[in-house]
């Protein structure tokens, strides 16, 4: 399923909101992964902030999402079906595919970013009648997106201090 159309039912926004549930477990489980791949001497308290951040920030996000989830009047996607989506669209490189580990964190933020903007403007351009508040809805989704955005900045402002 993709973002680019209007959503139209509970069912398509359950759908996507668990996508995006998936997407947040993808950044926090790659970011707890670059963390154990440090070399005791290139733990930087500054990335070690960012990727500690990033994992507490997908972990919120997923609480949001799954509250959202909770308050619709559709059935969950198994789990397995989701994750086969997110891995096909969201997530086709592995940690070890970036030249460090900023690169990689930017772009999971950079992804993560795309995915709920996409969301905001499919949901904004739909006339469809939700189970949930669609003001709630949206207030949600713009800001974790603000959050996404806010995380790609700081990796960028981390990047160019390092050059």
């Amino acid at each position: 399923m993709s973002v680019s159309h209007r959503v139209g039912s509970d069912h398509q926004l359950a759908r996507l909101l668990q996508i995006g549930i998936v997407l947040e477990e993808v950044v926090e489980a790659r970011a707890h992964h670059h963390y154990q791949s440090l070399a005791p001497d290139d733990l930087d308290p500054e990335i070690e902030a960012l990727l500690a951040d990033a994992a507490e920030e997908s972990a919120d996000h997923r609480d949001r999402l799954e509250e959202l989830i909770a308050d619709l009047d559709a059935e969950s996607i198994p789990f397995e079906d989701i994750e086969a989506l997110v891995e096909a669209q969201y997530a086709q490189t592995k940690p070890e595919d970036f030249d460090g580990v900023l690169y990689d964190q930017l772009c999971n933020e950079e992804t993560a970013y795309k995915f709920y903007d996409d969301l905001v403007a499919a949901i904004e351009e739909s006339d469809a009648q939700f189970s949930v508040d669609r003001a709630r809805l949206l207030d949600v989704l713009r800001s974790i997106r603000e959050e996404e955005a806010a995380g790609v900045e700081e990796v960028t402002n981390v990047m160019e201090t390092r050059e």
